[in-house]
Formats: structure tokens, C-alpha cells, sequence
């Protein structure tokens, strides 16, 4: 057992959180839309830009150094992702830029009478890049639904994956309902009939270990900017398929390893702070037991970050049960947090999601309302056009903290909503 998380510590490693109005702190609830960066990961963004900025491949020496930044980038980013080989490892301007772009090269090999499966509890850039590809492939799309607790029906996916399945897209966390997906189940249903998987893993990634070599999956992608990092998009795909798969690259580019897909001229100074806010990570695991060893420091990193967020997430939910005409939308039970991410999205009776947010930016919470980009979700539990109102923690947050947002709501729902 790992000691507990070292809240306090933490936080004074980033800066963000020092944002005061007054003397009422800000509270960061915003997590799912973009986490706050410790000032490593803004201290190396300053020094590739200052000291080391120059375009890859050349042999003076700040393209030298760029250059091997790159590669220890993509070595300590396919550790974090849990592949085997850093050529694995593709970075791009977005999570959603990237996938459009593998769903363009994957669809120039489908054929009429092939099927795309895709959920109805995703962000919309795991759906709309595929349902498009499919199009231009004249390929049918089948959705796999959820059930009124925002899980993914199962039996809905055995009917739904068959063998006419190319590729079944899914995440393995809503980022609105919090719901954690069974990806290894998805990943050995598609392999049994010979599909692809791609797994959206941006809502997991701040949360808990990625495992994507040995969950079965045969792409994941990712974006720093929601664990630590600058914005910057990760792709991770089996370097037998990346290689194989014939991407849209211009003549003098790559045309093999983790160059071959990415297009124009990387972000470098992203590439440093992503590799940054790994290191911050292995850091954190390190000081609470792990070994120093890159893995296992990140292993021991996410199993404190997992302990500590179960419990701000029963804690919220035990709160919102306490508050009259509030609807959490998945796992609302405090005891079956750990089948949840700490992204609690709910809906009032009388309140608006957008009302509560303008209530709640009023007392320096920051929160979303809307539908998150989970428009399949949103539209399948019948929540548009209003959506819900998220609120998203990350390992930063503190139980003071969520007492204080729930104060707050408790005093809105209470009182008067100009």
C-alpha cells in the first residue's frame, strides 16, 4: 500500500491554483476540459524554446538536441501509455486532428458491405471521424447502446460487433458520465471477429494507468493537456499496423516509424512539456513508494491519484444525494466509486445546468454545463438540449474543496436564481 496522497505538496507545484478572487480561492473543477500544469512542465516548454529551438533532423547542435528531446519524449510517452517501442508513439496538434486523420488513411482499405462500430457514450470526436470515414467507404455504422445508468450495454456490443466489423471505436471513460468502459472485454470481442480497436483514452489518462499493449487495443490515443501537459495530441498504434497502414504524408517526409504520421513540422516546445508532465508524474509516484524505474513509478503514481480521487468522487456524490431534485447522470452509489472516474455530471428538477454554472462561476467554482462534446450521450439519456453540469476533479482537489462546492450548490438550490 502506498502512502497517501501528499495533497498539499502537490499543489504547491502548481502555480494555476494560486488564483484568487479576493480572499476566496478559485476552485479548478474543470479537470475533464483541461487540467492546470506544475511549473516543470512550463519550464521546459521555456527552455526548448529559448535554448534549444530548432527544426529535427539537423546536425548542429540545438537540432541535435531537439532531436534527442523528441526521442525521449516518445520514450517516456509510450511508458505512460503502456506500449513497447517508442516508434509506436505519434504526436499530433489534437486528439481529435489525429484520429481524423486515421480514420481517412483506415477507410481508403474498407469496402462496401464492411461496418464501422462506433457508442453512444462517447466524445463526438471518437464518433463523427469514423461515421464519416465510413461514408466515404460506402461502409454501414452500427452504435452501441447505453443503458439508463450511462453504462455500455454489452450485449448490445456482441450483437452489433460480427464479421463484417473493421474497426470498433470506443473510450475507456465517458467524459461526462464518468463511467469507466470494460475496454479489454470491447478489445476481445473485436479481435474474435477480426476487427480493429481504438480506444479514446483522454478522459482515462489523468485517472489511471493506460495499459494499451496488453489491454489487446490496436490504436489509443490521448491528450497531455488533460494530464499535465501543454496541448499537444498522443496517438499510439501497433508499429506493425502503423507501418503497414499507408498514411497522407507529403514525398520527402518519413516513410516509416512515428514520422510517418505526423504531418508539417512537430510543436517541439509541446513535445518537451508533455515529456515534462510524464516526468512530473513518475516524480509524484516515486515519492509515494514507487521505485525509480519510469514504470513502476507511474504504477505507483496512479494507484495513490486512484485512492485519493475515489475519495473526493464518494464524498460529491454522498453530497449531491443530500440536495432535493438533483439527478446524477451513471454511478451515483458513494460505494462503487471505484467504477467511476471523479467526473460527476448531474441535472435539477427547476435549475438549468447553465444557471447552476453562472451561480457557481459566481463563487470562483469553475465548471461546465452542456453536453461536453457528448452529444451521443447527452441525446441518447434524453438530457438535450440543456445538458448537465459537470463537475470534473483531478488528484489536485481537495475534500475542503469539494465541501465548499457543495455548500455552494446547496445555497443556490435554496435560494433565488436571477
Amino acid at each position: 500500500m502506498h502512502p497517501p496522497l501528499d495533497v498539499i505538496a502537490v499543489r504547491r507545484r502548481f502555480p494555476g491554483l494560486l488564483r484568487r478572487s479576493g480572499d476566496v480561492a478559485a476552485v479548478f473543477f474543470d479537470g475533464p476540459a483541461g487540467s492546470q500544469v506544475p511549473r516543470s512542465v512550463a519550464d521546459a516548454m521555456t527552455h526548448q524554446l529559448l535554448y534549444e529551438n530548432a527544426n529535427h533532423g539537423g546536425a548542429f547542435a540545438t537540432s541535435v538536441a531537439t532531436d534527442a528531446m523528441v526521442q525521449r519524449a516518445r520514450a517516456a510517452v509510450v511508458d505512460f501509455v503502456g506500449g513497447d517501442d517508442p516508434e509506436e508513439v505519434v504526436f499530433g496538434a489534437n486528439m481529435t486532428t489525429l484520429t481524423f486523420h486515421l480514420a481517412h488513411a483506415l477507410a481508403r482499405t474498407w469496402r462496401p458491405g464492411d461496418e464501422v462500430v462506433v457508442t453512444d457514450s462517447d466524445h463526438d470526436a471518437n464518433v463523427t471521424p469514423w461515421v464519416r470515414a465510413a461514408a466515404a467507404a460506402g461502409c454501414g455504422v452500427q452504435r452501441i447502446a447505453v443503458r439508463p445508468d450511462a453504462s455500455l450495454d454489452l450485449d448490445d456490443a456482441e450483437r452489433k460487433i460480427t464479421a463484417r466489423t473493421r474497426l470498433v471505436a470506443f473510450g475507456a471513460a465517458s467524459n461526462l458520465s464518468g463511467t469507466v468502459h470494460p475496454v479489454a472485454r470491447l478489445c476481445e470481442l473485436a479481435r474474435a471477429r477480426g476487427a480493429r480497436t481504438f480506444v479514446d483514452a483522454v478522459h482515462e489518462a489523468p485517472h489511471a494507468r493506460l495499459q494499451a499493449a496488453r489491454l489487446g487495443c490496436d490504436f489509443l490515443v490521448c491528450s497531455a493537456y488533460k494530464f499535465f501537459g501543454p496541448h499537444l495530441g498522443v496517438l499510439w498504434g501497433r508499429r506493425a499496423l502503423l507501418e503497414a497502414i499507408e498514411a497522407d504524408r507529403v514525398r520527402p517526409a518519413a516513410a516509416h516509424g512515428a514520422e510517418k504520421w505526423q504531418t508539417g513540422t512537430a510543436n517541439f516546445e509541446a513535445i518537451a512539456g508533455t515529456l515534462a508532465a510524464v516526468d512530473y508524474l513518475a516524480k509524484l509516484g516515486s515519492e509515494h513508494g514507487g521505485p525509480e524505474d519510469r514504470r513502476g513509478a507511474l504504477d505507483a503514481a496512479f494507484a495513490t491519484i486512484e485512492r485519493h480521487e475515489r475519495e473526493l468522487s464518494a464524498e460529491l456524490l454522498r453530497g449531491l444525494a443530500d440536495l432535493p431534485d438533483v439527478r446524477v447522470i451513471g454511478i451515483a452509489d458513494p460505494d462503487r466509486a471505484h467504477e467511476r472516474r471523479p467526473t460527476v455530471s448531474f441535472t435539477h428538477a427547476s435549475r438549468s445546468p447553465r444557471q447552476l454554472a453562472a451561480g457557481l462561476t459566481g463563487a470562483h467554482v469553475y465548471c461546465w454545463p452542456g453536453n461536453s462534446y457528448a452529444l451521443a450521450l447527452t441525446t441518447a439519456l434524453g438530457l438535450e438540449p440543456d445538458g448537465v453540469l459537470r463537475l470534473g476533479m483531478l488528484h489536485y482537489n481537495t475534500r475542503d474543496e469539494v465541501r465548499y462546492v457543495l455548500a455552494q450548490l446547496r445555497r443556490l438550490l435554496t435560494g433565488s436564481l436571477a
